[in-house]
């Protein structure tokens, strides 16, 4: 009796129309995909890219330089080749690797060399690290236009193809979550949303 009760439960799961059938059918497993973008401090462009729709999951840490398993210490300093970064992954079904560029342009001061807002050195530069041709010519793409709008006479940010990316200590991972108020002060004091407004517009 058990026997022919598990067989006629199993025989409903498999009907058309069934509950657990739809379910399965109507949320398929997100793909991923991944980006690697520098915009400065790397707290400030992780909260930026986790707003965006259609982003999974945003990752502080270093990229770009010479020596393995670099701390924040030694980033931060100067010196290391790395830059703050994030580590970006998205379902390219909701957002496209073009539309993220948009996002990331729109979101740093290209205008300048080896500093964002109030954070000056090498280790604070803009830069997209390509991982692939089609990345790389998507990003050149973009810079482009960015050029020929006449917006800007010159762009600093760097286009260089992908290196190691190492994640950055656990403190620094969701920093605006963890430390709102810090974060926020931080963040005004910095004047980085002035000086966007003031680059790209309301």
């Amino acid at each position: 009796m058990k026997t022919i009760l598990r067989a006629m439960m199993l025989l409903a799961c498999l009907l058309p129309g069934s509950g657990a059938l739809a379910q399965v059918a109507s949320a398929p497993p997100a793909q991923t995909a991944s980006a690697i973008f520098a915009g400065g401090c790397f707290w400030c462009i992780e909260a930026d890219f986790e707003k965006l729709p259609g982003v999974l999951a945003v990752q502080s840490g270093y990229t770009g330089g010479r020596s393995a398993n670099p701390t924040y210490a030694q980033v931060s300093a100067g010196g290391s080749g790395h830059a703050e970064a994030v580590l970006v992954s998205y379902d390219p079904n909701k957002v496209s690797y073009a539309a993220l560029l948009d996002y990331f342009w729109r979101h740093i001061d290209p205008t300048v060399k080896d500093s964002q807002f109030c954070d000056v050195g090498n280790q604070y530069r803009s830069a997209i690290f390509y991982a692939d041709e089609a990345q790389r010519a998507a990003a050149e793409a973009s810079k482009a236009a960015l050029l020929k709008s006449g917006k800007f006479s010159q762009i600093y940010t760097e286009i260089v193809p992908a290196q190691r990316f190492y994640p950055a200590e656990e403190y620094h991972q969701d920093y605006y979550k963890k430390n709102p108020i810090r974060y926020r002060f931080y963040r005004s004091n910095c004047g980085r949303d002035a000086r966007i407004a003031e680059v790209w517009g309301n």
